[in-house]
C-alpha cells in the first residue's frame, strides 16, 4: 500500500485511529483521535507517539524510544490488543488499543495503524475491583499472582531474553548479585549487565520496580 493509501485508512476509520512509521512517529491522525485526544492532526503529525500520548499502562511502564510494540511490530509480529492510560489535554483516559501492521511496497519504512477504543469506566472498575479483592480477602500466593497479572499490558510484550529471565526470576526469589552470578557460573560484571539491560527495557528505576512489573505482565 501507498502512504497516502494508508493515510485513508485512518481517515476511513470511525473509532479514533492514527498511523505510525517505523520510527514511531506520527504520519496520521484522524477526526475520531481528533476529539478524543484534543489536538489536531497538524499538532501531532511529524512528533513521536510516545512524546504524543504520554501512555503509561497497568505495571507502570512509560511509553518511551524503546516501544515494545513498535519493535514487534517491525518485525511483522503480530500483536494482541493492549491497555494504555494517555496523558493528554490535563487529564487521564485508559483506552484499549489495536495494531495492524500495513505494509508499504513503495517504500522500506513499515507503517502500523493504531485503533483506539477510551475503556476508562471499565478499566478503572476493573482496577477497582481488583484492589478491593487483594485488601479485603486472604487469597493463597499463586491466586493473589493470578489476580495482579494483567493480560493486556504492552509490558508484556517486552522482549527480555532467556537469560534475562532467569536472572530475573533468581532476583525475584530474594538473591543477590553475586549469588546469581555464582549459581549461573557467571562474572559479576556480567550479572550487573544483565540487570541493567532488564531495567532499561522495563523502565524501571530499581530492581524492585523491575521486579513487580515483570510479574504483573506474567514475564515471571
Amino acid at each position: 500500500m501507498r502512504l497516502e493509501e494508508i493515510k485513508k485508512l485512518a481517515h476511513g476509520t470511525a473509532d479514533a485511529a492514527y498511523v505510525l512509521d517505523s520510527q514511531g512517529t506520527i504520519v496520521s491522525w484522524n477526526a475520531a483521535a481528533e476529539a478524543l485526544f484534543g489536538m489536531n492532526e497538524a499538532q501531532v503529525v511529524g512528533h513521536a507517539c510516545s512524546d504524543t500520548l504520554k501512555g503509561i499502562d497497568e505495571c507502570g511502564h512509560e511509553c518511551g524510544a524503546d516501544c515494545s510494540i513498535l519493535r514487534r511490530a517491525n518485525c511483522r509480529d503480530p500483536l494482541k490488543n493492549y491497555d494504555i492510560k494517555t496523558r493528554v489535554g490535563g487529564r487521564e483516559v485508559w483506552c484499549n488499543v489495536s495494531v495492524v501492521i500495513l505494509d508499504n511496497s513503495s517504500s522500506t519504512n513499515s507503517y502500523t495503524l493504531h485503533i483506539v477504543r477510551p475503556t476508562d469506566v471499565q478499566k478503572r472498575l476493573e482496577l477497582a475491583v481488583k484492589d478491593f479483592v487483594l485488601a479485603e480477602t486472604s487469597l493463597p500466593e499463586a491466586n493473589v499472582r493470578e489476580i495482579l497479572t494483567t493480560k493486556r499490558s504492552p509490558t508484556a510484550t517486552v522482549d527480555l531474553t532467556a537469560r534475562e529471565v532467569e536472572v530475573l526470576r533468581l532476583l525475584a526469589a530474594g538473591n543477590t548479585t553475586e549469588r546469581i552470578a555464582d549459581d549461573l557460573g557467571i562474572s559479576r560484571t556480567t550479572t550487573n549487565n544483565h540487570i541493567q539491560h532488564i531495567l532499561k527495557k522495563l523502565s524501571a528505576h530499581s530492581r524492585l520496580e523491575a521486579i513487580r512489573r515483570a510479574e504483573q505482565a506474567g514475564l515471571i
